[in-house]
């Protein structure tokens, strides 16, 4: 054994859900396991993406040996062009994955300096005292890879997200085998996801869409309009394999959709039979119960694919009467409103819209629920856990649902959020000192467009209480102002229906009145006392705080 530490550090996804990045360190050597972002909820205005702080990875800089990416999820991999803006780092991924990730760096004009190195389920990885195996399993998404990362204290298996599914439509089963073989010899610590851990028994093979799928084929007299994710491979593969038995062509609508089957094709990891594809362009040209179009945008994102198609605003897509539109994909909390406001706007279309719970199901989730995470435990035994991907109440659960191991070799399950850290010695193991963990807001996508928490506030005023803008012309010769203050405002009141700002504009004057010629000249001083002076008398009046932002204009 060493006296080395090794340490656990949760930069994000922990007590959450997205932003997934896990810093593991030995001794000086660091490596870090995914770099995830997240989208903003409603109190985050005009944020466009959430990614973690990566404060602590720039601090140790110099002692990153490398990035390494469970899969293409964009709570995965999101965060990735940010992270290497600010620290310079070798990455490892699945060919798909990586291809993923090269959409985005060429985005951000990155893709020449960053190094990219290809692995394969098998593969094993040097980076300093870590030795990294690539272990296959299955998920919503093609190419994901467990880590069993061996370590001079012993062995860490991170899971990465994942279900154990019996019937993949790729036949690339769930590498149990490698995980049972790493439990034998002895599991240090389990990282394991835990999103589905509140629901019972196990999560329904990806091949149980199939059945609804084919129904749809069947039975819709017109056009086929089937919305899922665009990185659910595994369910646009069966989409064209219907549309083929059934004599419909295929037509992708939606960047990101574009963008992830050509990816997919290029790779081999979908297949499109010769005659199936058709252009977007052609897709109105064609008899209606001739087409298939698989369309991006399940939230109601506003500018997706489907969302213009809802509203007629797209240039390749209408939907009609007797159309059929199925929505492929659950419903994320939070998005309720924007998803049946869209559904909504295609059944005004007179438009047969399927979605929701069913039997056979629209959807299947790619995480594993109870049952399935209990048989990681049985095959990994570790003699650590720490549950991972998750609010804190999944974290909780699945702590419990581990508690069946202590006969057999578990001596401690450690539940840890964004910023607390575990260290593990040849003494065992213990909650450490925690680290600079938060949320970096950014708008438009950018590299550098970071949006501090001050503006995040002045937006959530300027929503509640709207602004006010008092206009002041002071003579830049003698010091006096010209005429009456102007008071304009937007989203606190009319200026026709109240007095407030009548008043308003005699206590700026007031303010002028009582300072002193030298306070008159420094604009600066005069802002300060007439957004104070102004503040006090709104709040007293209304109870509201309006944003405040005074102008001097010099005449």
């Amino acid at each position: 054994m060493s006296d080395q530490k090794l340490k656990i550090i949760p930069l994000g996804g922990l007590g959450e859900f997205g932003m997934n990045c896990m810093a593991i360190r030995y001794g000086d050597d660091i490596i870090v396991v995914d770099a995830g972002m997240m989208f903003p909820d409603d109190e985050l205005l005009g944020v466009d993406i959430v990614t973690p702080d990566f404060t602590y990875l720039e601090e140790n800089a110099a002692h990153v040996r490398g990035l390494i990416l469970t899969h293409g999820h964009e709570d995965h991999i999101g965060g990735v062009p940010f992270l290497l803006n600010q620290i310079s780092v070798p990455v490892y991924g699945t060919p798909f994955t990586l291809a993923l990730v090269e959409r985005r760096l060429e985005e951000h004009e990155m893709l020449d300096e960053v190094k990219l190195h290809k692995v394969k389920p098998g593969d094993r990885l040097e980076l300093g005292p870590f030795s990294i195996e690539f272990i296959h399993v299955t998920h919503s998404i093609v190419s994901c890879v467990a880590l069993a990362i061996t370590t001079p204290l012993g062995v860490i298996i991170h899971t990465g997200d994942f279900k154990v599914d019996p019937t993949p439509t790729d036949n690339l089963l769930f590498d149990l085998h490698t995980l049972a073989e790493y439990g034998k010899r002895g599991v240090l610590l389990l990282l394991s996801d835990s999103t589905n851990v509140d629901r019972p028994g196990y999560t329904e093979s990806e091949r149980a869409v199939g059945p609804r799928l084919e129904d749809l084929f069947v039975r819709s007299p017109r056009r086929l309009i089937i919305s899922c994710f665009s990185s659910s491979i595994h369910r646009l593969q069966q989409i064209v394999d219907f549309a083929q038995q059934y004599g419909r062509k295929v037509a992708f609508f939606g960047r990101s959709m574009s963008n992830t089957t050509e990816i997919a094709h290029d790779l081999g990891l979908l297949t499109i039979p010769d005659g199936v594809l058709l252009r977007p362009q052609d897709a109105m040209q064609l008899p209606p119960n001739k087409v298939a179009a698989v369309v991006s945008g399940t939230q109601g994102e506003p500018m997706s694919a489907l969302s213009r198609v809802a509203v007629d605003n797209h240039k390749h897509l209408s939907i009609e009467r007797g159309d059929t539109v199925a929505l492929s994909a659950r419903i994320i909390p939070g998005n309720e409103k924007a998803i049946y406001r869209m559904i909504n706007h295609i059944s005004r279309r007179g438009a047969d819209v399927v979605y929701g719970t069913m039997n056979p199901p629209i959807h299947v989730s790619g995480h594993g629920s109870a049952e399935e995470l209990r048989l990681v435990l049985n095959l990994v035994r570790p003699k650590y856990f720490v549950p991972v991907h998750g609010e804190y109440r999944q974290l909780s659960r699945h702590a419990k649902l581990a508690q069946h191991l202590s006969h057999s070799g578990l001596e401690d399950t450690f539940i840890l959020e964004c910023g607390d850290t575990l260290e593990i010695d040849r003494d065992g193991a213990r909650r450490g000192e925690s680290v600079t963990v938060g949320r970096v807001c950014i708008d438009s996508g950018t590299l550098d467009e970071v949006v501090e928490d001050i503006v995040i506030r002045d937006r959530r005023s300027l929503s509640e209480d709207g602004f006010v803008l008092p206009i002041i012309a002071i003579n830049k010769h003698t010091g006096r102002w010209e005429g009456l203050p102007e008071i304009v405002s937007r989203g606190f009141m009319s200026e026709d229906s109240t007095g407030v700002l009548k008043e308003a504009r005699q206590i700026v004057l007031k303010t002028l009145e009582s300072s002193t010629p030298e306070e008159r000249g420094d604009w600066g001083v005069m802002q300060e006392k007439i957004r104070t002076d102004l503040k006090r008398f709104l709040n007293k009046q209304t109870s509201r705080r309006p944003l405040i932002m005074p102008v001097i204009l010099e005449v």
